[in-house]
């Protein structure tokens, strides 16, 4: 498999991004959601909180260098030619997850800037993007909070989406970003 797209498949880096992101996108909901199960104030909840906001930021910093790899590289085309319904679809179900990954994290960094939080990120503190303004954090955390129930919906049509290609319209869309066997 070659670093770079081609013409019929994604490369290393965008595959390779592409599932990595996934792990990530479910370890930051599972941080969050996992932390309901731990009182308040405890230092598991706490854990599970920062892990949410470091591993957050870490799907902002990369899908600019997905969408980098998207610009620069040939994107594979299909097989045959879809209905423009479907390609449209196709089309805004991709912007919709590349905004939830560049929106959903950028909220919930002017949500903690907001609240006059500290930002984690591995060891290092994040600049605050806005000053201290509870009204505004309660306004972010909450449009960070739909978006969020939102891609739970984006990223389940978006897989259901892979799967009714592989399964029943029997393309390679899915075949395209997963490792080759040699």
């Amino acid at each position: 498999m070659e670093w770079r797209n081609t013409d019929e498949r994604y490369g290393m880096l965008s595959a390779g991004l592409h599932w990595l992101m996934l792990l990530l996108i479910v370890a930051v909901y599972a941080c969050i959601d996992l932390r309901e199960m731990y009182p308040k104030g405890s230092d598991l909840r706490e854990g599970l909180k920062i892990w949410h906001f470091m591993l957050g930021i870490s799907v902002f910093l990369l899908v600019w260098i997905r969408i980098l790899a998207h610009v620069v590289w040939p994107v594979p085309g299909t097989e045959s030619v879809p209905p423009g319904w479907q390609e449209h679809l196709g089309t805004l179900m991709h912007v919709a997850l590349y905004g939830l990954m560049i929106a959903l994290p950028l909220l919930g960094w002017l949500t903690l800037g907001a609240e006059g939080k500290a930002i984690p990120f591995f060891g290092l503190q994040l600049p605050a993007l806005i000053a201290e303004d509870k009204n505004l954090a309660g306004l972010f955390k909450e449009i960070h909070e739909i978006g969020g129930t939102a891609g739970y919906f984006l990223i389940g049509m978006h897989a259901l989406a892979a799967l009714f290609h592989h399964y029943f319209l029997r393309d390679k869309t899915l075949l395209r970003m997963l490792p080759t066997r040699t």
